[in-house]
């Protein structure tokens, strides 16, 4: 591990701990989560930026950290990945539709570098979403394969690998016990195509 990756790690674990931030269904310590990015993120073709990037996706979204302090510390190029990846509906009034619409038109102009770290936020982040919260995920599911459109010029493998996920998760959903009606997620999915 190189010292920018390494001082990245750092960085965000302190981060994360800094406000005892937990995993929603485990309660992990949070850094679990940028750890499985990161993880992700090395076992397709990356750079150092992007692990670096990889292990502080979250902390300007979600920490007293700020894009100038990612700067400071690691640079333009890492910080820029980092920008590309932080949600810009945070401060935004309005419903959950129009803040994820506004999420994934910023998320639609990244580089393919930062959409590879996006894919691998995405798998992390659905992996047993599912079994913990199926309620939750009807609706983030719809989100994500709305999401998945623009993540195109990512790493093929790691799109590949986020929509078969997706799709697995919709058919557990159309079954039993779930049964959910294909028709709820179409729908969901119009409401948030019209508001765009």
């Amino acid at each position: 591990m190189t010292s920018l990756v390494d001082k990245a790690r750092r960085y965000a674990s302190k981060a994360h701990a800094s406000i005892n931030q937990r995993r929603k269904y485990t309660n992990d310590p949070y850094i679990v989560h940028p750890e499985a990015v990161a993880n992700i993120v090395a076992s397709v073709p990356h750079t150092q930026v992007m692990l670096a990037a990889a292990w502080l996706h979250d902390t300007v979204e979600d920490t007293q950290s700020t894009l100038d302090d990612i700067t400071r510390h690691f640079g333009n190029e890492v910080a820029e990945l980092v920008a590309m990846l932080t949600n810009v509906s945070g401060n935004v009034q309005g419903n959950r539709i129009q803040r994820k619409n506004l999420d994934r038109q910023h998320t639609a102009k990244a580089c393919a570098s930062a959409k590879t770290i996006k894919l691998a936020d995405l798998i992390d982040n659905l992996r047993s979403l599912v079994t913990h919260d199926p309620d939750f995920a009807k609706t983030y599911l719809v989100e994500k394969r709305l999401l998945l459109a623009v993540l195109k010029e990512g790493d093929a493998t790691l799109w590949q690998q986020a929509e078969y996920i997706i799709n697995d998760s919709l058919q557990r959903l159309h079954q039993p016990p779930y049964n959910v009606p294909g028709s709820w997620f179409q729908g969901t999915e119009q409401m948030y195509l019209a508001g765009e």
